[in-house]
């Protein structure tokens, strides 16, 4: 019987409270609604702003009304990048449209439509993003070949290969300065055509071109990935300049083979200091088993605290056996660093934390304590990220804690892991004055299916 009156107690509990929440919701919509329609171009910024914030699209079609019947330039700029930096649709007519009255549009409005453009990879963009390129006004010419690599990248096939064609021959015909060089370079690589394969390497092998355009030409190399481009690569690794060394060991990541391994863990003996990070990178990113005693010496004795955090972050990639105890003997020993210590937590977190559970939670305490408070935050940071089982314990702890920074991790720990009987806690903080806390607790419930 008790069971059943605490059910029911909390069932109209949560009916009583829900109509204000609804409605408090509601009202909050509403407004944003008029400031679409009604606002100021700095109103309208901030409540983009806020938007992004709460990660929500629920107001894009009033946005995509406002922008087909406004000329004011602030309000463009901030909806083009609103909408560029979600690759959401529905305002690629108004970009295509500035671009074509470029002279007649403000500046500001023409570089965010060309970036929006290229963030949904536009194909209808093309023709005039040809024109830009072609023409003699140099504003928007970086804009436009920035956007012309990711047109191509996202539709790939003969359109990429076409793109691919196009860059290349604007760059040989033209006496280019060398950022407009650079420009099309790294087009290439995001554009990801086989075609370009032989110009980058090309580019990467000749002194000539100075180290950055190599260095480009190394990320573009790696980010195709097309074997053709290796040998260039390995001809990068021992370049006589440490930052081009640095670049081709970092693009290797994406290939195989024996002698692609070989260099990595070469790289690991580089008294550079960035080429040692990249060797750890690109070990990362093939998840290289040979290079975890490497990684250890690096994680426990590099003097470079940069040169460690990669080397963790490589050991969690990898996961093995060995490379967690490496892990777990780092993150334990405390006179480590901060930094160390952090990113061996979550590596470990990452990889099982069901068995670390238990072991962080005391860190994370200890560090409290002792007054480590940028650990500790980092801590609640890596908590917040984690699902496990018997996180509601945990989460229901900082739910009750006074401070903004632990209930609003307890929230996101709530929201990740579902944990619906935490439902009337999280309630009570919705109607918090703290405005940013109390909408996160509404986004929380949300997520939960509770709201």
């Amino acid at each position: 019987m008790k069971k059943g009156f605490a059910f029911a107690a909390f069932f109209f509990a949560a009916a009583a409270l829900a109509p204000a929440l609804f409605a408090q919701e509601e009202d909050i919509d509403a407004l944003r609604r008029d400031i679409i329609r009604f606002g100021t171009e700095t109103e309208i910024a901030a409540l983009m702003n806020e938007l992004r914030a709460d990660g929500t699209d629920a107001f894009d079609d009033d946005i995509i009304a406002l922008v087909g019947g406004t000329r004011n330039h602030r309000i463009l700029s901030v909806a083009f990048n609103f909408f560029g930096e979600r690759e959401r649709r529905g305002l690629e007519v108004r970009a295509i449209h500035a671009v074509e009255e470029r002279f007649d549009e403000h500046a500001e409005t023409v570089h965010a439509a060309i970036n929006y453009l290229g963030r949904i990879g536009e194909r209808e963009a093309i023709f005039v993003l040809r024109d830009v390129v072609n023409g003699e006004e140099r504003r928007f010419l970086h804009d436009a070949i920035r956007a012309m690599g990711r047109i191509g990248g996202a539709l790939g096939g003969e359109d990429a290969d076409d793109m691919a064609e196009y860059l290349i021959e604007f760059h040989e015909a033209r006496d280019l300065e060398q950022g407009t060089r650079r420009e099309i370079v790294l087009a290439l690589g995001a554009n990801g055509s086989s075609a370009a394969v032989d110009f980058l390497a090309d580019v990467a092998g000749y002194g000539g071109m100075g180290q950055f355009l190599r260095i480009d030409a190394l990320a573009s190399l790696a980010q195709i990935g097309d074997p053709r481009g290796l040998d260039a690569i390995l001809d990068g690794v021992s370049s006589g300049e440490p930052l081009v060394r640095a670049a081709a060991v970092e693009a290797l990541g994406p290939f195989s083979g024996p002698e692609v391994d070989a260099a990595i863990l070469d790289a690991f003996r580089d008294s550079f200091e960035r080429t040692r990070i990249a060797a750890a990178q690109a070990s990362r990113t093939r998840e290289l088993v040979a290079a975890v005693p490497y990684l250890r010496f690096r994680a426990t004795r590099d003097e470079s605290v940069a040169v460690r955090e990669h080397s963790i972050r490589a050991l969690g990639a990898i996961g093995t056996p060995e490379a967690m105890g490496i892990l777990e003997e780092l993150f334990l020993e405390r006179r480590n660093s901060v930094r160390v210590r952090v990113a061996a937590a979550d590596a470990l977190m990452q990889n099982d934390p069901n068995r670390h559970l238990e072991s962080f939670v005391e860190e994370k305490d200890e560090a409290r304590r002792r007054n480590m408070t940028a650990m500790y935050n980092s801590f609640l940071g890596i908590l917040g990220r984690t699902t496990a089982d018997n996180m509601e314990p945990i989460s229901r702890r900082l739910l009750a804690e006074r401070g903004v920074i632990e209930r609003s991790y307890g929230l996101e720990i709530a929201a990740n892991n579902n944990l619906v009987g935490l439902a009337d806690e999280i309630r009570t903080i919705a109607e918090d004055s703290n405005q940013g806390l109390a909408r996160r607790a509404r986004r929380a419930l949300e997520t939960m299916g509770l709201l």
